[in-house]
């Protein structure tokens, strides 16, 4: 996507959703798999399908709706991202992290990410919950490689706080409120969609990971990118490949995310309030 291109777009994106919302949201949300509850907690909401929104893509995956909110919660006004997009899904690392690009032109400053991703830390159980405190990119892809408009940000972005250690002191003192163990520890993406092998696994241990997913890095690289500060949570929802003798599947990942949706939703609500 050549720069003047992706800056019409993004403008086209964002005053198409100004004329279905008036309301200037303060904090972006982006779900993963079986988070989509936390769109019940919006006060007076606008949605918007993706399908409306120019140059928006659209989520092709089961536990992923495709649909823009943008109201209150916790007095917050926010825009959430009822899905989101995967490289898998073939969109290129661009089209994925576009809708951040949006969020920052409505006025967005501070962006949640959610995802399920398997357990590669051994002390992990199914049902965790993981606050991110760095990444690792296995997609071998970088959103913010060709031209650099320096309106979009600087040419080479600092990532050495990808995740907010502010806002990362506020989710463990949350947590901590709330009697609930919260894990902190490394996120891999991966472009999937196969899962894991166990031999990937080892290796993935090995370079200092604790949790895997197929998502999340190309929206915090734009997000860091654009100036905007991020607070990111996995759910552990399986063990990864090879740490239990049983195959993976999708069915697990969405089973899981249900159980444990309460105390996430309850801390990510907790959250917004402090924001």
């Amino acid at each position: 996507m050549e720069t003047v291109s992706m800056l019409k777009q993004i403008n086209e994106a964002a005053a198409y959703i100004r004329s279905k919302c008036q309301a200037a949201p303060e904090i972006g949300l982006i779900l993963g798999s079986g988070h989509g509850v936390l769109a019940e907690m919006i006060e007076h909401g606008t949605v918007i399908p993706y399908d409306d929104i120019p140059h928006f893509p659209v989520s092709t995956v089961e536990g992923h709706s495709s649909e823009l909110l943008i109201g209150e919660v916790n007095g917050k006004t926010v825009m959430m991202m009822k899905g989101r997009f995967h490289l898998y899904e073939g969109y290129g690392v661009e089209v994925v992290s576009f809708p951040v690009r949006v969020m920052k032109e409505l006025g967005v400053h501070t962006l949640i990410v959610t995802n399920a991703a398997g357990g590669i830390n051994t002390d992990y159980e199914a049902g965790d919950l993981m606050l991110i405190k760095d990444h690792i990119n296995l997609m071998f892809r970088n959103p913010l490689i060709g031209p650099n408009d320096k309106r979009l940000g600087v040419r080479f972005p600092d990532m050495s706080e990808a995740y907010n250690a502010k806002l990362r002191e506020q989710a463990r003192e949350v947590a901590a409120g709330m009697g609930l163990t919260l894990r902190e520890g490394v996120y891999v993406g991966l472009l999937g969609p196969s899962y894991e092998t166990p031999a990937e696994i080892r290796m993935m241990r090995t370079l200092g990971a604790d949790a895997v997913g197929m998502s999340t890095v190309p929206e915090v690289i734009v997000a860091r990118h654009a100036g905007i500060r991020v607070l990111g949570f996995s759910c552990i929802s399986n063990m990864a490949s090879g740490i239990l003798d049983q195959p993976l599947s999708h069915e697990e990942v969405m089973e899981t995310t249900e159980r444990v949706k309460p105390k996430f939703l309850q801390l990510v609500l907790n959250m917004i309030s402090k924001l």
